[in-house]
Order: structure tokens, then sequence, then C-alpha cells
């Protein structure tokens, strides 16, 4: 256990309704619900001359987060007129506290499940993929992230590249998960929750695993990680047609692929065959982004084809005759050594450099992904029809 407190002030003893008020403003940084939701309060003591005493339970010993939960929650108290002190005191759940806590996140279901595969749900799940790797797609996902977030999304990360994981780095997270029973919390970063084998993993050790323990993974990504109510969820797949793209689909039926290229034939012929895909798993693909589309000139305002051009437009028009469906190019990235930077300090562009070129072209792909409206298309109903007859 441990105490805190704060130094005096002045005011009538408040009243303990008022005490509780204020810790209901108080989110757990993890689940991002109010503490007293939660049952984390154990106990609010008032004495005669305003001081304070608050205690809280912590969901797991060594709680991360203990020192952020502790500092808010004496700020929040502190606030409240006539306290004069605010002494925080942390204890920890228990093991039965700790099961109501998991069943309560899951809505009263003991039974894992993905929810964003469960009738009802309006989370837009994007399925990001490539044909080849180096395509820039990694950066594209956390970009688009980190922009919906800035647009005020709730908007989640599974970094579902098992082998090439790079998302936590991109992204700026350097949190680690913290497990509640069988429930898994991620980890924050610029306003996204984000998951990542790498998070699991000692330093930078190799993943070596076959397909069924890779769909295991994110079968786990899915229904074990508390996702909350999220609008948007974007997984970064590996490239290609592999095991996790044929997983996906299975596990999340209503995802629909965003396909990610660069403007020469090669890349575009190869991520015309990964968006294919959606033709034998029923899904939809909401459009084509073109990555590394040009590099402008310093020194004139031309753009330099570096990779050529039309390879995003190529990939478009060739999933249309596919599928049979309109496949729009929903915008092309410039070059951009800003982007790159922004990567490799886990700062997005799209944050640091909003107005830069690279920057406000994935700022409109975000946009138009974050402020599409959900229809019934591809929205199961959970209804059975009945004959009347």
């Amino acid at each position: 256990m441990a105490t805190e407190t704060t130094g005096p002030q002045h005011g009538a003893a408040p009243a303990e309704e008022a005490v509780r008020d204020a810790l209901a403003t108080v989110n757990d940084p993890e689940i991002h619900r109010p503490i007293t939701e939660l049952g984390m309060v154990k106990s609010v003591e008032i004495a005669p001359d305003g001081a304070v005493a608050v205690a809280v339970y912590l969901t797991v010993a060594g709680c991360p987060m203990r020192d952020t939960i502790t500092s808010t929650v004496r700020e929040a108290v502190a606030r409240v007129p006539g306290v004069t002190d605010v002494s925080v005191e942390l204890d920890v759940m228990s093991d039965e506290q700790r099961k109501e806590l998991a069943s309560s996140l899951r809505g009263g279901q003991t039974e894992r499940e993905v929810p964003f595969a469960k009738p009802g749900s309006l989370t837009r799940v994007y399925a990001v993929a490539s044909g080849k790797g180096g395509v820039g797609k990694s950066s594209v996902t956390v970009n688009l992230a980190a922009a919906m977030a800035a647009d005020g999304l709730k908007v989640g990360v599974v970094d579902a590249d098992i082998y090439g994981h790079s998302v936590p780095r991109m992204l700026g997270a350097s949190g680690r998960p913290t497990q509640v029973e069988n429930m898994i919390m991620p980890p924050s970063a610029h306003g996204v929750k984000v998951i990542s084998i790498g998070m699991f993993t000692p330093g930078n050790a190799p993943v070596v695993w076959r397909g069924p323990m890779l769909h295991r993974a994110l079968q786990q990504f899915l229904a074990d990680v508390f996702w909350g109510d999220l609008d948007v969820l974007l997984l970064d797949l590996p490239p290609g047609t592999g095991d996790i793209a044929i997983s996906v689909a299975q596990l999340v039926p209503n995802a629909e692929i965003l396909v990610v290229t660069t403007p020469q034939q090669a890349a575009a012929e190869v991520a015309e065959r990964a968006g294919s895909i959606a033709v034998q798993t029923h899904q939809k693909i909401v459009g084509v982004v073109e990555n590394m589309s040009g590099l402008p000139c310093p020194h004139c305002d031309e753009m330099v084809d570096v990779f050529g051009t039309g390879g995003g437009q190529t990939v478009a028009d060739g999933l249309t005759r596919t599928t049979g469906a309109t496949v729009p190019v929903l915008g092309a990235i410039p070059i951009d050594v800003r982007l790159r930077e922004g990567g490799d300090e886990g700062k997005p562009v799209v944050l640091t450099d909003p107005e830069s070129p690279a920057g406000a072209a994935l700022r409109s792909i975000a946009g138009k992904l974050g402020g599409r409206q959900r229809g019934l298309a591809g929205l199961s109903l959970g209804i059975t029809p009945r004959n009347k007859f």
C-alpha cells in the first residue's frame, strides 16, 4: 500500500457525495472508464477539518499506471470546495473482484468473443493490406489512426504483422499491456489504443510461428484485448495473402480491405493480387492508397516520379473489374522525409506537420475513412426469417 497527500486548502468540510462526484470524473488510464463505475473506489473518509482520505483498488499489483491514478485522484478531490488535504491509499483487487470486473467489461459475457464480429457492431474495421513489403503500409496505418484520433474518433490498431511488427515504435507506444484475469488492457499513444506481439517478446527477438499460432495470436488480440467502444479499428496486415489475411476474414468477416501500393507496375500487380482475396473471402474493398507517389522537387514545383506513375489507379481499375464493384483511389501520398522521420521517432507526421504534403494527403484519406457512415451492407442483423405459413 502507498499513501500520498496534498497541501492544505481552505473551506468548509465537503460532503461525501461531492467527493464521490469528483471521483466519478477520474477515468482509469487503461480502461478509460470512471473508477467509480469500475468498483475501484474502496472507501472515502472525510475528517471534520476537511481532510479527505481516499482508498483506491488497483486492478493488479505493480500496476504501471499507479502514479497516474494517484495524481489524478488527488487533483480531482482537491478541487472540491472545502477540502483541506487529500491522501490516497492504494490497494489491490482480489481475484474475485477482478473476475467481476472482467465480466462487467465483457457485458456479463464469460465466453471470449470478437466484439467487432457481433451483430450490431458499429465499429468500422479496416484491414490495411499490401502485396509486397516495403510499400509503407505500416506508415499509412499509423498515420491514419493518429489523424482519426486527432479528429475526435475512438481508434484502435492491431499490429497483425506478427513477423514484421513495427507499429509500436512508429506510433510511439512505449507502454506495456496490463492483464486483468484473461483480459488485456492495451497501452495508448496519441489517443490510439494499440496491441502488438512486440509488446510480449523480449528485445528484438524474432517470432517463429506456424499458421495455427498466428491465428490464435490474432484471435487473442481481437477477443482478449479490452478495446472499449471504438469508432474505427485498423489492422496492419503482413504483406501478401497468407494465414493472417485468411484469419481476418474468418474472425472479422465485416472488415473492409484498404490496399496500399506504390506507383511502379511491379508493385501494382502484386497489390492487385492481394486485394483480389476479397472475392474469395466476400469482403469489401474500401479503396486504394498510392504511397510514394512522387518526390516534390526542392528547387521547383515539379513532382519527380521516382517510382513511376499510375500504379494506384491501375490497382483500383483491376480490382473494380475483378470484384464488380467500384474501387476508388482514396489518395496519393508523396515521398516526404518527415514521414520517415516521424515513424522512427514515434511521432506521426499528421500530428507533427499536418500541413506538409504527406501529412495533408494522409489527413485527407483519414477524413474519407473516418467520416463514412456505417450502413446495413455487410452488417449482421442477428435476425432469422420466419415463415408465416
